[in-house]
C-alpha cells in the first residue's frame, strides 16, 4: 500500500511541466519528418549469475520518414559473454495513427513493431528483444501531453525465436509474453522558453513490466532518470532500473542506462 501510494505522489508531482520525451521508452510522438537522429546506449547491468557487470553498447540510426512513420535500426554489442563482441541488431518502425493536436496539448496513438536477431546464449526465461533475444514484437502507445505535461503508455506482445543455433531452451509454450510500460516526466528548466538554445532539463519516472502469457510470471521495475537537451539537437539521458516483481526470472535486472543522442534537421 506505501508503494502505490508512492507511486501515485510521483505522478501526480509530474503533472507539472513536463517533455514528451522519454529515457527508457519511446512515446506515440515521432522524431521530426526528414531528420536524422543518432544514439549511443549504454547499459551497465550488475549479472547476479556471473558475478560481474555486463556492459552492452547499442549504436542507434534514427530516421524520420515523415509526420507518420519512423525507422530505427541498431546494433548489439556486448562483453557478456568472452571479449566485447557484436551480437545482432534489430529494426524498429513506428506509424502514429491518431493525432489530436490542440493549444498546449495533444493526445497520440501509434501502433508500432520490432525485429531482432542475436546470436548470443539464450540465459533467461524473460524476453529482451533490445540485445539479448531473437523474436517479433507489436503494440499500441498512447501519449498525452498537456501544457507541457507528459504521460505515456504501451502494451506489446512478445514472441521470442531462437537465437541462431542458439534453442530457446524454456519450451515453446514460454515463447510468448505481454509487455507493459506507463512512463511521466517534469520539466525542471527552463522555467520560461525564450529560445531553442536553452538547456532543458527533465526528470523522469517509468514503469517496466512483462508477464509470461504461459506461466503467469512477471516481473516489475521501476526506472527514475535525468534528461538534458542542448540546443534543442543534443540529448544526454541517465538513468538507473530497479526490479520491483521479480518471479519471471532474469540475470541482470538491475543497472545503469546511459544515452548521448544528437539529431540533424531538414537532412533532405
Amino acid at each position: 500500500m506505501r508503494f502505490l501510494f508512492l507511486l501515485f505522489f510521483i505522478f501526480s508531482f509530474c503533472f507539472t511541466q513536463a517533455q514528451e520525451l522519454f529515457v527508457f521508452t519511446e512515446p506515440a510522438s515521432n522524431m521530426a519528418a526528414k531528420s536524422i537522429g543518432i544514439r549511443l546506449n549504454n547499459t551497465v547491468m550488475w549479472d547476479k549469475t556471473a558475478k560481474k557487470n555486463n556492459y552492452h553498447l547499442i549504436p542507434e540510426l534514427m530516421w524520420g520518414v515523415s509526420r507518420n512513420i519512423m525507422i530505427h535500426g541498431e546494433m548489439f554489442l556486448s562483453n557478456r559473454n568472452t571479449g566485447f563482441v557484436s551480437e545482432g541488431g534489430s529494426v524498429y518502425i513506428k506509424y502514429r495513427v491518431l493525432s489530436n493536436d490542440g493549444i498546449h496539448n495533444h493526445f497520440r496513438v501509434a501502433v508500432f513493431g520490432r525485429y531482432s536477431f542475436n546470436n548470443s546464449d539464450i540465459h533467461q526465461r524473460a524476453v529482451d528483444l533490445n540485445g539479448h533475444n531473437s523474436g517479433y514484437e507489436g503494440g499500441v502507445v498512447f501519449t498525452q501531453l498537456k501544457n507541457k505535461v507528459a504521460l505515456s503508455s504501451s502494451l506489446s506482445i512478445v514472441h521470442v525465436t531462437n537465437n541462431g543455433k542458439e534453442k530457446f531452451i524454456y519450451g515453446d509454450k514460454d515463447r510468448n509474453a505481454v509487455n507493459y510500460t506507463l512512463s511521466a516526466g517534469k520539466l525542471m528548466l527552463p522555467k520560461e522558453y525564450t529560445g531553442y538554445s536553452q538547456t532543458n532539463v527533465n526528470l523522469m519516472l517509468e514503469i517496466l513490466g512483462q508477464t509470461n502469457i504461459n506461466t503467469g510470471n512477471s516481473f516489475l521495475d521501476i526506472a527514475p532518470s535525468v534528461q538534458f537537451i542542448f540546443f534543442s539537437r543534443l540529448r544526454v539521458d541517465a538513468g538507473y532500473r530497479v526490479p520491483l516483481v521479480k518471479t519471471l526470472s532474469r540475470t541482470a535486472a538491475q543497472g545503469f542506462m546511459f544515452r548521448l543522442e544528437y539529431n540533424i534537421f531538414n537532412v533532405y
